[in-house]
């Protein structure tokens, strides 16, 4: 017996000297946490496999929900992707109809009537104010209520109009864009506060009223179509503010004074009324108009080469990448460990006035596949198993990293694992699909199940804002299949048979 436990104990430990030392050739930089058989009688071999990669327009795979931040602004001077012009045009209303402010007509007055908007951050340039500007929109071209969305980008199919101005041009300092307000009605912070007319307020509190304009919701959109935001080019030309419509920071409220008794003791003091965006019936668009005329990507676009050197990822409303890899047809089969495909930012030169340097990559990509058959962009078979949320998509792959490489600092790097898709593909003779890579927002994927439920009618699997993306903010230029420092590539691990 003693004999047998001897002879035992050398076997485990002669096998697991062999996993240890094949599992010494596993770059760990790439690899992340692929795991290995338990008893690897093989050594782990890797390989790399070349890619086909061009850029594609991806315009119109966006619709702007109103829980979404919303976009405010205008980049003109990204020469690598092209210009962003930004604006909103949303409705503000009262909790309940009719409406009416508390005291007979004659009594009431006018403070003020104040437009607060929830700040939630900016992309580009923050460096200089910007200048906004607000107007009514016109009665000849309302919003939509509920649906259907606005596709954000085509606001020349909508051609929504304005007329009044609400206000004066504001400028909004981004140094305290986040200070806190401390008044009698609230304590806040992160508020874009912009103050209306006074003839403004006093047709919100005085001239409006529970027969008229605040009867019904209705009646209210039409004396009053809604606020159109947009920013002023010649202030700040690189910068994206993001909106939050949804929080109590954004209001509309209104400020006055009246009386609602005769008695001679009553102080007649300052009251409020908030006005509050809905989710549900109230109308909004928010339009990011994207141009590449004139950009570096633009060329890159119309190019008829099969396989770029460089290709671009814009979020959405932009444009997402093509790829193939012509060689997976023809790889042997394998036991694979690990199926990574690696795609790598091509930094540009920052100087210390560089816009590049304030214009970020997206803090997601997505991979899928297309399905030449339905025509739609669908999962990656067997390795992207439906969004739950944020974590689904990191587990995945595609959540952005940093690293030095090529003699860069912070080089924005995205990782894919597909290690079960290869597998099948090599050891089962699964179908090989061409690949995507996109920045999703509110994108919508057909959602084939994992292997043997794969022969169930696919469903529909959203990818939404909450998981990742917010609305036109981030970008990344990649290195292509035929790039020379940066290349994207298929990097498999495995053992053979």
């Amino acid at each position: 017996m003693a004999s047998n436990n001897i002879v035992r104990n050398f076997l485990i430990a002669s096998f697991t000297g062999l996993l240890f030392s094949a599992c010494t050739k596993v770059s760990t930089t790439d690899l992340g946490l692929g795991l290995l058989p338990p008893l690897d009688y093989f050594n782990t071999k890797d390989t790399v496999l070349e890619m086909t990669t061009t850029t594609v327009d991806y315009p119109d795979s966006l619709r702007v929900y109103g829980s979404d931040y919303q976009l405010v602004g205008n980049i003109t001077d990204d020469a690598i992707f092209g210009s962003t012009n930004a604006s909103m045009f949303f409705q503000l209303k009262p909790s309940s109809f009719p409406f009416y402010i508390p005291g007979n007509r004659d009594s009431l007055e006018v403070d003020s009537a104040v437009l607060i908007l929830s700040y939630k951050g900016f992309y580009g340039d923050s460096t200089k104010p910007l200048v906004l500007n607000l107007r009514r929109i016109d009665a000849s071209t309302p919003l939509f209520i509920d649906s259907p969305l606005y596709a954000s980008n085509y606001p020349e199919l909508y051609n929504i109009k304005t007329d009044l101005a609400l206000a004066d041009p504001f400028t909004l300092d981004f140094t305290h864009a986040r200070d806190s307000v401390y008044n009698r009605f609230e304590a806040a912070a992160n508020q874009i506060r912009i103050p209306l007319y006074k003839t403004v307020a006093k047709t919100f509190i005085k001239n409006f009223d529970s027969t008229n304009a605040y009867r019904t919701d209705t009646t209210l959109r039409t004396y009053f179509p809604g606020f159109a935001l947009t920013a002023n080019t010649a202030s700040n030309k690189n910068v994206l503010v993001q909106i939050n419509l949804l929080d109590t920071n954004t209001k509309l409220a209104l400020y006055y004074k009246s009386t609602s008794t005769t008695s001679a003791s009553y102080q007649r003091d300052t009251s409020v009324a908030n006005f509050s965006f809905s989710l549900y019936d109230n109308g909004r668009a928010n339009f990011i108009k994207r141009n590449t005329a004139g950009s570096e990507m633009a060329k890159h676009l119309s190019s008829k080469l099969l396989s770029d050197s460089l290709v671009y990822v814009q979020t959405s409303p932009g444009t997402m990448v093509k790829m193939k890899v012509p060689g997976l047809k023809a790889f042997k089969n394998k036991i694979i460990h690990r199926a990574e495909l690696i795609a790598e930012q091509v930094p540009a030169n920052i100087g210390s006035n560089s816009l590049e340097k304030f214009l970020l990559p997206p803090q997601y990509l997505f991979l899928g596949t297309y399905d030449s058959t339905s025509q739609r962009i669908r999962n990656v078979p067997n390795d992207f198993n439906g969004t739950s949320d944020a974590s689904t998509l990191a587990r995945f792959g595609g959540k952005l990293r940093y690293k030095s490489s090529n003699g860069y600092d912070n080089v924005a790097t995205y990782n894919f694992s597909i290690s079960r898709y290869v597998q099948g593909v090599i050891s089962r003779s699964d179908s090989i699909f061409d690949f995507r890579i996109l920045a999703p927002v509110n994108d919508s994927i057909s959602y084939v199940y994992p292997h043997p439920n794969n022969v169930l009618a696919p469903t529909t699997n959203y990818i939404s804002s909450s998981f990742g993306n917010q609305p036109g903010i981030g970008r990344v230029r990649l290195g292509g299949g035929t790039h020379s420092k940066f290349k994207m590539r298929l990097h498999i691990y495995y053992s053979d048979l």
